[in-house]
């Protein structure tokens, strides 16, 4: 998700964020995994900042977990996902109309790192949420190896560099997405959650091998958020939250 400047990343590479997880299919079916973990099906789902729609498209095929609703900045994403479903309506985490008492979830898959304002995307979705709903926030987490190895991507500006040679995958994930993301740790996510009026946390993760192998096969999630590249933070919207 990101402001009207950083659009264009996004909207000039919309095919290669699709053709990259593509020719990383262990990673991703392992990353589709953990993001079906804490979904159900039959739920209204929002899916913020949905992208090309490709995991939502994923995780009705293979998870029976139908989201047709998103919210996306970039019109070209926005284009792919509709092809594959989605309504999408063009919008920021910041600014966009999420409705109110409106859905069962909220998702953020991948989207944190590319939200300036987190705590006032998080506000928006308890607002959506019906009485006892939940918020899924999906990302790679800075302290994690994945992070380390793309914020060092990101201050040298390339992956051509003699330091990542041994080091990146050989797919690694195009730098002109990497120079757009701004990772906070999970610590971080899960207070900015609290400050929200949101509780009863709960984790998973995947991808806990160094980025080198990750696409090696595919990796069933487990419990828990301090091993994994790619880690899921469930909260539950609580009834007696400060005024929003």
């Amino acid at each position: 998700m990101f402001k009207a400047k950083e659009l264009k990343s996004f909207d000039a590479y919309a095919e290669k964020y699709d053709a990259w997880f593509k020719e990383n299919k262990n990673l991703f079916s392992s990353e589709v995994a953990v993001v079906a973990w804490f979904l159900k099906h039959g739920e209204r789902i929002l899916s913020i900042g949905c992208g090309s729609g490709l995991f939502e498209d994923a995780l009705r095929k293979d998870y029976n977990i139908d989201i047709r609703e998103g919210i996306e900045p970039s019109e070209a994403m926005s284009d792919i996902a509709r092809k594959r479903g989605m309504e999408v309506t063009i919008g920021t985490a910041e600014e966009a109309d999420f409705g109110k008492d409106t859905y069962d979830t909220l998702l953020f898959n991948g989207t944190p790192g590319y939200i300036d304002d987190l705590q006032k995307a998080f506000r928006k979705a308890a607002k959506a949420l019906k009485s006892g709903g939940k918020i899924v926030v999906i990302d790679v987490p800075k302290e994690s190896s994945f992070a380390i190895l793309y914020n060092l991507g990101k201050i040298i500006g390339t992956w051509d560099d003699d330091v990542f040679k041994g080091v990146k995958p050989d797919a690694v994930y195009p730098i002109e997405f990497v120079k757009e993301a701004r990772w906070r740790t999970t610590a971080e996510k899960v207070e900015l959650l609290k400050r929200t009026g949101f509780g009863d946390f709960d984790y998973a993760q995947t991808l806990t091998r160094h980025p080198l192998y990750a696409n090696e096969f595919i990796e069933n999630p487990t419990k828990g958020s301090q091993k994994g590249d790619y880690v899921a933070i469930k909260g539950i919207k609580k009834e007696n939250r400060k005024k929003l």
